[in-house]
């Protein structure tokens, strides 16, 4: 329950002023021995606490998504194995999972999503990392136009699909081989382009950091780059500025 809804209740009579005194009270953070769960993050950033799933134990895992769904009513969870996703769902009922993008959800339903993110793929090889990037922008709210496979071997990909990609607030360009996709965009847009380099390519694209390198040398301006296949920061950070671009158009 965030601050808004609990003053919100206050206001209408279904919450007293003691108890709302007590949640006000809690510590920012919720101990579970093995984790500190930051319940205030939503509070302090306008995103609830996001879960690393990798390397967690399992039991650790289900705690802290079920301590997280009763504290927000929705959790949101990264690099899930399909079998951590089996225990999850196991104690978290609707929590869904997507392989692709390796998301493991527990969502409200009925969520309305705003403004618009452009999120487009140089192959069909980056749409992993590219679904990573647009799911979790709208887990958050935004609203995702996909542009796929529009890479600079067939450029004409790209400039038959520009209409949507210039109305966007933000773009993400995910690529791997060379890198080439963002910088294409970058002078091609008026807003943001967030380049995400993926570890698609053959021995000299050295795990993506020859499209990382590409991209934080880009001679394109408004190009910020994040790490190699890190389609979560990439659709964080543009959710942020979609937020921004809507506040502006208010």
């Amino acid at each position: 329950m965030d601050t808004k809804h609990i003053l919100e209740q206050v206001r209408d009579g279904a919450v007293s002023v003691e108890e709302a005194e007590q949640y006000f009270r809690r510590a920012p953070f919720e101990e579970l021995g093995y984790a500190k769960l930051d319940t205030h993050r939503r509070l302090r950033s306008g995103f609830a606490e996001v879960v690393f799933c990798s390397g967690k134990a399992d039991d650790y895992l289900v705690g802290i998504f079920q301590r997280l769904a009763a504290e927000e009513g929705e959790v949101l969870g990264t690099r899930a194995t399909p079998a951590q996703a089996a225990l999850v769902q196991a104690a978290c009922p609707g929590a869904t999972y997507d392989p692709i993008s390796r998301l493991l959800k527990l969502e409200k339903h009925n969520k309305l999503l705003h403004g618009n993110i452009a999120v487009c793929t140089a192959g069909t090889a980056d749409i992993a990392v590219a679904e990573e990037a647009a799911q979790t922008a709208e887990f958050f709210g935004s609203k995702v136009t996909r542009v796929y496979d529009v890479g600079v071997s067939g450029l004409h990909r790209l400039l038959a699909n520009l209409e949507p990609i210039q109305a966007a607030n933000c773009v993400v360009a995910v690529a791997g081989m060379e890198g080439a996709l963002a910088s294409v965009i970058g002078g091609l847009v008026q807003n943001p382009v967030i380049a995400v380099p993926t570890s698609v390519g053959y021995g000299a694209s050295f795990g993506g950091v020859s499209a990382l390198l590409t991209m934080i040398n880009s001679c394109a301006n408004g190009i910020a780059t994040v790490n190699i296949d890190n389609g979560y920061g990439a659709g964080y950070l543009a959710t942020q500025i979609n937020r921004l671009a809507l506040g502006a158009k208010e």
